[in-house]
This record gives C-alpha cells, sequence and structure tokens, in this order.
C-alpha cells in the first residue's frame, strides 16, 4: 500500500515554508523550518472547536499562530531564545494605535541614522561577515540599528517593541548576499552597496508591510515558552491536540540558517554558543555538536528495534563517517524517544498527535522515520498508531513527507 501512496502523491509545494510566505504574519522571515499553514489549518478543522493545541517543537510558531488565528488556544515549546521571541512576537494581537506608534518610531530612527554614520557602531561578530554585506551596506545597518536601539531598547528587552525588530530582521537579509533558493541558504559571488537612502527606503516598505499584515486581533491566544521537548515537565495545564514537525533526521542545522538574525538580535554572542545550542536541538549536529558524537551513547536505554538495525546498516557501510553519522541517527531518535515519554506529562487523556515528519537516506540506507517514530510511541503506551505520505520532497524518489498520528489513551 505504502509503494501505492508514493506512486500518486506529488511534490505539493503547498504543503511547505513556501506556501506561508505570502500569507501575513507566517511570511514575515522565511525560514526552512517552517511547515504549511494548509496543513496545520486542515488538522485543526478536524479537531474539536475548543480543543487546547500544543506543538513541541515550535520553530517559527506556525502551528500557535494558525491555532491562535483559528480562535483556540495553544501554546508551544522551544529553546532557541530567537526563534521563542519571534514566535511571541507572531502569536500578540496589535491595535492601530500601537502601529502608529512603531511607526513614529522608526521615522525617528530614520532620522538620526545618517547623523550616525560618523561615529564606530556596534557591528554582530559574525564569522566571515563581509561576505554577507559589503563594508558601505554594514555601516548603514548598524548606524541604523543603533538609532532603532535609542527608539525601542534592544530586541531582548521588555520595553522593546517586536513589530520594528521584525522588520529589520527582514532588512538585514534583503540587504545580504544570502540567497534562499532551496532548503538551506547561498551566496551570491558579489555583495550589493547599499547606500543609507536605500537601506532606509526599503526598511520603511518592509515595516509598512508587517504592520499591514498585523491589522486584526488574533481571536484565540498562543504563547512560546522556553521547554526541552525531550524533558517535559508537569505544567498544570493539558492538551487534547499535537501538531508539530519536528526536526528531520537530514543533519540540517537549523541553527545555522538562524545565525544573522541571531547575531543582530544580539541573542547570539560567540560561535561556541550556537554549537551548544544545537548539540541540545533535536537533530542537530553542527560546530562542537559533530565533535560530541564521537563519545556519545544511548545509555543502554531500550529503543525501537527497526532503529538498532537501521544504525547498523548505515554503520556498516564501507564510506567514510559512516559510524559518524550512524550515531547520528542514533542520536536523533534516542532524542524523540525521550521527548515521546515525557510529553503524556501535558496530554489529556484521549488526545490526538500530528508528527508531520520526513524519511532520509545515509550512503543509500533509507531511514523509515514514520516506523520507527511508530514503534516507539506503541513501546511508550500510545494507541491506534498510523502514517501516510503526505507529498514528495524533492525530485529524490525515496524522500517523503508523512503525517504520523497517534492517541493517548491516558
Amino acid at each position: 500500500m505504502r509503494n501505492v501512496e508514493r506512486d500518486l502523491v506529488g511534490q505539493r509545494s503547498d504543503l511547505t515554508f513556501k506556501h506561508n510566505k505570502s500569507l501575513g504574519r507566517h511570511g514575515w522571515l522565511r525560514l526552512t523550518p517552517a511547515y504549511s499553514v494548509k496543513l496545520v489549518k486542515e488538522i485543526i478543522a478536524g479537531a474539536p472547536v475548543d480543543v487546547s493545541i500544543l506543538d513541541p517543537f515550535s520553530g517559527t510558531a506556525t502551528t500557535t499562530l494558525t491555532a491562535a488565528e483559528h480562535g483556540n488556544t495553544a501554546v508551544s515549546f522551544d529553546i532557541n531564545p530567537f526563534l521563542i521571541w519571534l514566535g511571541n512576537v507572531k502569536c500578540r494581537s496589535y491595535t492601530a494605535a500601537h502601529a502608529q506608534e512603531v511607526r513614529d518610531g522608526v521615522a525617528a530612527a530614520i532620522a538620526k541614522t545618517p547623523a550616525l554614520l560618523s561615529q564606530h557602531n556596534w557591528r554582530p561578530p559574525l564569522f566571515n561577515i563581509e561576505r554577507w554585506w559589503s563594508s558601505t551596506t554594514l555601516e548603514v545597518l548598524a548606524a541604523l540599528r543603533v538609532a532603532l536601539v535609542q527608539e525601542f531598547g534592544e530586541p531582548a528587552e521588555e520595553r522593546a517593541d517586536g513589530l520594528a525588530w521584525v522588520a529589520f530582521c527582514r532588512l538585514v537579509i534583503e540587504t545580504s548576499s544570502a540567497a534562499f533558493n532551496h532548503v538551506s541558504m547561498s551566496f551570491s559571488s558579489e555583495t550589493a552597496h547599499y547606500e543609507v537612502g536605500h537601506v532606509t527606503d526599503l526598511y520603511s516598505a518592509i515595516l509598512d508591510s508587517v504592520l499591514l499584515s498585523c491589522g486584526s486581533p488574533l481571536i484565540g491566544l498562543g504563547e512560546v515558552l522556553e521547554v526541552d521537548a525531550r524533558a517535559i515537565p508537569e505544567m498544570g495545564r493539558r492538551f487534547g491536540l499535537v501538531v508539530t514537525s519536528p526536526p528531520y533526521p537530514n543533519r540540517i542545522s537549523y541553527i545555522r540558517e538562524l545565525r544573522p538574525y541571531m547575531y543582530w538580535m544580539k541573542f547570539l554572542e560567540e560561535a561556541r554558543e550556537a554549537g551548544e545550542m544545537d548539540w541540545k536541538a533535536i537533530g542537530g549536529t553542527w560546530g562542537i555538536a559533530t565533535s560530541r558524537l564521537t563519545t556519545w551513547g544511548p545509555n543502554g536505554k531500550l529503543l525501537p528495534e527497526v532503529l538498532t538495525d537501521t544504525v547498523g546498516r548505515i554503520a556498516a557501510t564501507d564510506t567514510k563517517n559512516a559510524q559518524l553519522l550512524a550515531t547520528y541517527v542514533l542520536k536523533y531518535f534516542y532524542d524523540m524517544h525521550l521527548h515521546l515519554s515525557s510529553l503524556p506529562n501535558v496530554l489529556e487523556p484521549g488526545a490526538e498527535l500530528h508528527y508531520i515528519v520526513g524519511n532520509s537516506t545515509f550512503f543509500g540506507n533509507v531511514v523509515d522515520t514514520p516506523a520507527i517514530l511508530g514503534e516507539s510511541m506503541r513501546m511508550l503506551g500510545y494507541e491506534d498508531v498510523e502514517s501516510k505520505i503526505i507529498r514528495k520532497r524533492n525530485s529524490n524518489k525515496a524522500l517523503f513527507e508523512y503525517d504520523v498520528t497517534a492517541r493517548w489513551g491516558g
């Protein structure tokens, strides 16, 4: 049956982050961890009207924002301070008076920017920064940032206005040499030189777009909390629907793509912090996280048999780094097993789960993500575990996206 499904399914770009770009707040920043608003809407539409919704892997807060737009109460978890900040900015309601205050503050900041060009302004300690922006563009961005801090405060401060800083995040990417024409980022061979007038005009246009997209108040409530999804504590509240898309076992580090935003917003100050965060993230292996895989072990925990077989096949491949990547796959599903074992701490009896996941291949060995997660769920007492193919992920015939569903009996 699975092969018949594969033959019939298409790539369905409407079920990816590409679909979100024109959908108001969902399109504020283009990040590959996002998945389709359309898919989340379909799942929520099939649930009880007043169900409380959880996304334990918030990312760009797609689930939480969609739920709040639908009228539900939703909570999501993340460990990345930038994503927690971004998600909460997305999930607030804003008045027309507030929007005007932001416009006035930004106008004042833009007016100050030319005079600030003559002084030495802080720049983010991003490695090889002039690969991203020319020296001319950097000078303008740095001066504008100082002016915005004077008007709104640093992004992480409680008094700061998130809307002005979301627009600034868009600005730093749109003036950079980075290109987002595939799952991750690439760079143009030359950086563009933007003068102050061009940068401030572009910033004003971006801000107008951001403010326009949040003109309507949300009818539900959404919130992003700092919680490690591998060890979810008792919280005094429970959820009847889980809709989430954890990182896929494909060894793509999302922290790497987030770096420009995190450095400019001062949520990241040095490369080691990025590596530490990647180590804590499920599926993260960048920087120091990669080296730590060489000494990591699962502490004898009972894991799905299909996972043991998969890891063994990858490790036996006559290829450089086969053992390293086998350990990576093992750790990914070990962390997911920990997550699923702590998730019942916040589930209502009968809670319905939807995990949007993708399979992977390593040296020709298919990692059957839905089968491995499904076996983990059954081992941990989840019921009615099933999976269905949603879409073909790219031109590789072996890669698909799935909805793995289950129910917590309680």
